[in-house]
């Protein structure tokens, strides 16, 4: 079994992959599975159908008829779950198609998220647990580093993601735990300084039964380590968990499944996982790690 559980289509605002050309390319790399984990961001974004209309990036914030800004929205739930499903049947017997969301969450939306999850949840086969921004601000543009210290802003956000998952509990994994050393401008931050945080997010989703990914876009972005780093897979596997899948993170068919092989040794052969985990209707289903 082979499956790229974390990648995006054009119902994410940061993506134009059609579902078509992501499932046929997983076909010809021959993979068995994929599940699609389009962008919702409450926040920073909002949904497609919010009566103030869409938010754009780097404008006032309005939606304007005559913009031609790249757009901020949050997935078009209605047509998203719709365009799943047809895709699961129409590749039914060449790949297994399954539909999810990845949700950026923050303290402070917590309860759009509830509600989004409430509405969804017999359409969910999986859902990421993310962050992307605190109070609002970025990590890709610099917004959320500017004016503080590498300790302040890295203690600041694995504080976040742990207050999220004492309050939120309908997500599978943890994406991309270590996510600021994709952005971080001082470089990479020593893990021994936020272990003890790390630890405790760890512990947490075990207690919980959630797991946590290898987001293997790491060697795209030319990181020094796996995402998240080789330390943080080990204390997981150390910490007895066993909820574990393989993403890409694509939002271009170039890098759907990229770096399996490398993931799957890593985490086999280094770190000394078995199993790695699909997802059916929030349930993990178990599988043996293969070359």
């Amino acid at each position: 079994m082979k499956a790229d559980y974390h990648l995006h289509s054009e119902f994410s605002d940061d993506s134009t992959e059609p579902m078509e050309n992501q499932v046929e390319r997983a076909i010809e790399i021959g993979l068995d599975e994929l599940c699609f984990t389009d962008h919702v961001d409450y926040g920073i974004k909002r949904d497609w159908d919010d009566p103030r209309g869409i938010m754009y990036r780097g404008g006032d914030g309005v939606n304007s008829s005559a913009d031609d800004r790249e757009p901020l929205a949050n997935v078009d739930y209605p047509k998203y779950f719709a365009k799943a499903k047809r895709m699961r049947e129409e590749y039914a017997g060449r790949v297994s198609v399954k539909a999810g969301l990845e949700f950026g969450i923050q303290t402070g939306t917590l309860g759009k998220y509830r509600t989004l999850f409430s509405t969804y949840r017999d359409d969910l086969d999986f859902v990421l647990l993310s962050m992307h921004q605190v109070d609002n601000q970025e990590f890709w543009n610099g917004e959320y580093f500017k004016g503080r210290t590498q300790q302040e802003y890295n203690d600041a956000y694995y504080d976040e993601i742990y207050r999220v998952q004492q309050q939120f509990k309908d997500y599978s994994v943890l994406a991309h735990l270590d996510l600021l050393a994709r952005y971080d401008p001082a470089g990479p931050y020593p893990f021994d300084k936020v272990r003890d945080q790390v630890a405790e997010i760890l512990k947490l989703s075990i207690r919980d039964g959630k797991g946590i990914e290898i987001n293997t876009s790491s060697w795209h972005y030319g990181l020094a380590d796996t995402q998240p780093s080789r330390k943080i897979l080990a204390l997981y596997k150390d910490l007895g968990g066993k909820v574990f899948t393989f993403g890409s993170d694509a939002h271009k068919t170039a890098f759907l499944g990229d770096h399996f092989a490398d993931a799957r040794r890593i985490v086999r052969d280094e770190i000394g996982l078995t199993e790695f985990c699909t997802f059916d209707h929030m349930e993990p289903v178990f599988h043996k790690i293969e070359d």
